[in-house]
């Protein structure tokens, strides 16, 4: 699985996102049916400073966020909680790009110290997240966030991780990913 790393902040270093990020996308991708081999994506690896401003730039929103996407199509479905349309793909010469993802590491892994988990975990939802969001998936209506949730969960479950939206005893979730 292609994944083109770029990482701003050498604090990512202990997580490996570099063994980390192709192995999580190529899942993602396989998990739908596609093949991980035909298409390409761009990661960066920043702080909160630099996410911050890319949120100001493509979404208007003056803050931190832990992980931004941008799709190269909107594969989103026509229904919602339909599913996505297939990407364009390329050949394992010459993948196609699926996409851009950024990754903030304080929020990152202060989400993850709030949700008592590993920064490697929550990295490795968050990536599921975002590569869902390159392939057309959406939690913007009720019934699109029901298809994203539970993709997301058979995903982290092949990859070994528990379901980041299950609750506790007390009914309080046990580790939402704080995106919007």
């Amino acid at each position: 699985m292609p994944v083109e790393l770029v990482t701003e902040d050498e604090r990512w270093g202990p997580l490996d996102l570099a063994a980390l990020a192709p192995r999580v996308c190529a899942e993602t991708l396989a998990h739908l049916g596609h093949d991980p081999a035909l298409v390409e994506i761009s990661l960066l690896a920043c702080d909160d400073a630099r996410i911050r401003t890319l949120n100001a730039q493509f979404r208007a929103k003056d803050k931190p966020t832990n992980v931004l996407s941008w799709p190269t199509w909107d594969l989103s479905p026509d229904t919602p909680g339909g599913a996505p349309e297939a990407p364009e793909t390329g050949t394992p010469d010459d993948p196609e790009m699926l996409g851009d993802i950024a990754l903030a590491f304080e929020t990152c892994t202060r989400e993850a110290r709030e949700q008592g988990k590993s920064a490697a975990d929550h990295a490795t939802h968050l990536i599921v997240h975002s590569t869902l969001h390159l392939l057309g998936y959406d939690h913007e209506t009720e019934e699109d966030a029901a298809l994203m949730e539970k993709t997301e969960v058979e995903i982290l479950a092949k990859l070994g991780i528990r379901d980041p939206y299950a609750t506790d005893d007390s009914g309080l979730p046990q580790g939402v990913a704080g995106v919007d």
